[in-house]
């Protein structure tokens, strides 16, 4: 995470839920500065608590309890857009609830990366009783997820021209079996190279997972 100000509206989070299964989080709070920092620590707080204390491990239920909850007293009628990923370690099986943030690039063992897309829901915080859908898939042996916020695919060069899908999936498979660590530092520095002298204007934040199996 590299934020644009002293401080960002940018977060992301994982967690073990219990011994089988772990919580993916990235998300991005409109608007910049202390009160977007603040309400992204409120939204952080809240999504890993109501994470923790879920019953049946509902991505949808989840960001519904959190979105009803961020509503209230939201004077200032901040939303944020959130990624949320529950997968189960034993099978690779993953829970997905998509509020309006960006599609995630994922990787099947040996193969490249590609977008993963299908129809979001609306940002958090933006109208309360909102239903939010959930998308299942499995992870295999290899596979990998990468996920991330506009500021990666919305870096502008000194000629206003954006870093974008394209390129952030062509850098994605230039090293594509780089370990998780390693391919954020690649793509970061696409990034930079692209970007040059120009100045950041939104927090370039990134989350990879590689799932290794049992």
């Amino acid at each position: 995470m590299t934020p644009a100000k002293e401080v960002g509206g940018d977060f992301y989070d994982f967690f073990l839920i219990d011994d089988d299964h772990i919580a993916l989080v990235m998300a991005d709070v409109s608007g910049k500065g202390v009160p977007a920092a603040l309400f992204m620590v409120n939204a952080k707080t809240l999504i890993k608590n109501r994470t923790m204390t879920s019953n049946n491990l509902s991505t949808s239920e989840i960001i519904h309890d959190v979105n009803n909850m961020l509503c209230e007293g939201n004077d200032a009628e901040m939303f944020v857009t959130v990624w949320l990923c529950i997968i189960q370690l034993s099978t690779g099986n993953c829970r997905i609830t998509n509020a309006g943030h960006e599609h995630p690039a994922v990787k099947v063992s040996g193969q490249d990366y590609s977008l993963k897309t299908y129809r979001h829901s609306i940002a958090v915080a933006a109208m309360p009783d909102v239903k939010f859908e959930e998308h299942e898939f499995k992870l295999n042996p290899g596979d990998s997820l990468f996920v991330y916020t506009d500021g990666v695919t919305e870096a502008t060069d000194s000629e206003n021209d954006l870093f974008g899908t394209d390129r952030l999936i062509a850098s994605l498979n230039k090293e594509k079996d780089a370990d998780a660590t390693a391919l954020l530092g690649l793509v970061k520095k696409d990034i930079d190279a692209f970007v040059g002298n120009a100045p950041q204007f939104d927090d370039i934040t990134m989350l990879c997972f590689r799932y290794l199996g049992k």
